[in-house]
C-alpha cells in the first residue's frame, strides 16, 4: 500500500526568482512559447549571477564534467555560452547548439570565433557524425521535450562509445509540491510559466516527469546511469538556499 500520509496537504510554494510565476490564464496566442529570441538579453544578464544558475546548477555541471583537459564537448542548449566559457577555460574543445538565434548571438559575443556555434532542435537529427564527443552536456534543457527518447537516442549516437552525458533538469518534487492542483506525480505533465522582464511577460512550458522515467529514458536509449544527484548551493551565495531546485544525471554510452 502507498504511503501518503506525510505528503503535503497544501501546495507549498517553491523557492525561485521573483521574475518567474506560474501561468494562471489562458495564453495570449499572439504571443509564441519558449521564444527565447524574445529575451535573450535580459536572460543572459540574469543567468550570469542568479542563484539557482550561478550557484547551483552550473557549479554542480562543472564539478559533474570533472577534468575536460582535451576532451571534445557538445553543449546542448547552450543558450548565452556561460557553461561552454567554463568548459573551455578547463581545456575542453567545445561545440555549443541551440535552437534560439538570439541567445547563440550572445553567446558568440562571449566566446569570440573560435567556438563552433550552430542553430539546431534537440528534437531534430543532429549535423554531427557519429561517436564526434566524448561529453555532451545538456543543462536545463530537456525538461521542454515531451519525449526524450528520439533525443537521447540522438545524443547517444554522437558520443564516443564510454562517452558521457551530463544533464540537469528542474527537480521533479518542486512543481508536484507547489502547484495547484497537484499533478499525478507518476504522470510526464507539463505546465507553464511566465517570465517576465521589463514589464513583458514570456510564456515557457515545461514537461515534468517522474524520476523512473528519466532513468527508463536513459535505460533506453543505451546510456548506463553512474550519477543522479540533487545539487547544493556552492560557497559565496548571495543568499542561502537548502530548498530543492535541479536533479542532474550522468549516463555513459553503452560500447
Amino acid at each position: 500500500m502507498e504511503h501518503v500520509s506525510d505528503a503535503p496537504k497544501v501546495p507549498v510554494k517553491a523557492a525561485g526568482p521573483d521574475w518567474i510565476t506560474p501561468a494562471t490564464e489562458p495564453l495570449d496566442p499572439s504571443i509564441p512559447v519558449n521564444d527565447y529570441d524574445g529575451f535573450a538579453e535580459e536572460y543572459s544578464a540574469e543567468n550570469e549571477t542568479s542563484l539557482l544558475n550561478a550557484y547551483i546548477e552550473r557549479p554542480a555541471m562543472v564539478a559533474l564534467a570533472g577534468d575536460v583537459n582535451g576532451h571534445r564537448i557538445l553543449d546542448a542548449g547552450c543558450g548565452s555560452g556561460a557553461l561552454a566559457a567554463e568548459l573551455r577555460e578547463r581545456g575542453a574543445t567545445v561545440t555549443g547548439i541551440d535552437a534560439s538565434a538570439g541567445m547563440l548571438a550572445v553567446a558568440r559575443r562571449r566566446l569570440g570565433d573560435d567556438v563552433e556555434l550552430k542553430v539546431a532542435d534537440l528534437r531534430d537529427p543532429l549535423p554531427f557524425p557519429d561517436g564526434a564527443f566524448d561529453d555532451v552536456m545538456a543543462s536545463l534543457v530537456l525538461h521542454y521535450l515531451e519525449d526524450w527518447g528520439p533525443t537521447l537516442a540522438e545524443l547517444r549516437r554522437i558520443l564516443k562509445p564510454g562517452g558521457r552525458l551530463i544533464a540537469s533538469v528542474n527537480h521533479p518534487f518542486v512543481e508536484w509540491i507547489s502547484a495547484d492542483p497537484r499533478p499525478v506525480y507518476r504522470e510526464t505533465t507539463s505546465y507553464t510559466d511566465l517570465w517576465t522582464f521589463g514589464g513583458k511577460s514570456f510564456p515557457l512550458t515545461f514537461w515534468r516527469r517522474p524520476l523512473h522515467a528519466m532513468t527508463d529514458a536513459f535505460s533506453e536509449a543505451g546510456f548506463r546511469i553512474t550519477v543522479i544527484s540533487e545539487p547544493k548551493t556552492a560557497p559565496g551565495a548571495p543568499e542561502p538556499f537548502s530548498g530543492l531546485s535541479f536533479m542532474c544525471l550522468v549516463g555513459e554510452a553503452a560500447g
